[in-house]
């Protein structure tokens, strides 16, 4: 399929699909014209891609991730690197959680105290 497809099936933009592209997370092959053709597996691929950044990974944390993808279809599993860097990212959001309660509440402290 082509760029554009992927896209609609996908939601995600194709700037965006260009990106993942130059970041490695996307290997489409290229025509004779130069077009990307996508396999269908790539549109489960981005939709991973996009869950596990918005769970808090960042782009470059999933390239060496996506290794857990089983290659030729739509099948992964968590692999030990990915567990790894779910469980680091848990703990860095668990402690990016704690510094905004505290940050809240002496903002309402400050607030009931009339500054």
């Amino acid at each position: 399929m082509r760029i554009g497809e992927l896209a609609r099936k996908t939601g995600v933009s194709v700037r965006m699909l260009r990106y993942y592209e130059r970041q490695g997370l996307l290997t489409p092959r290229r025509t004779a014209a130069g077009y990307r053709m996508y396999a269908n597996g790539d549109t489960e691929r981005v939709r991973r891609i996009v869950l596990l950044n918005r769970a808090g990974l960042s782009l470059a944390t999933l390239r060496p991730v996506i290794a857990c993808e089983v290659p030729g279809s739509a099948d992964f599993h968590l692999c030990d690197a990915l567990k790894e860097k779910l469980q680091v990212t848990a703990a860095e959001l668990s402690e990016q959680i704690d510094r905004l309660r505290r940050a809240r509440a002496l903002l309402v402290r400050l607030i009931e105290a009339g500054m």
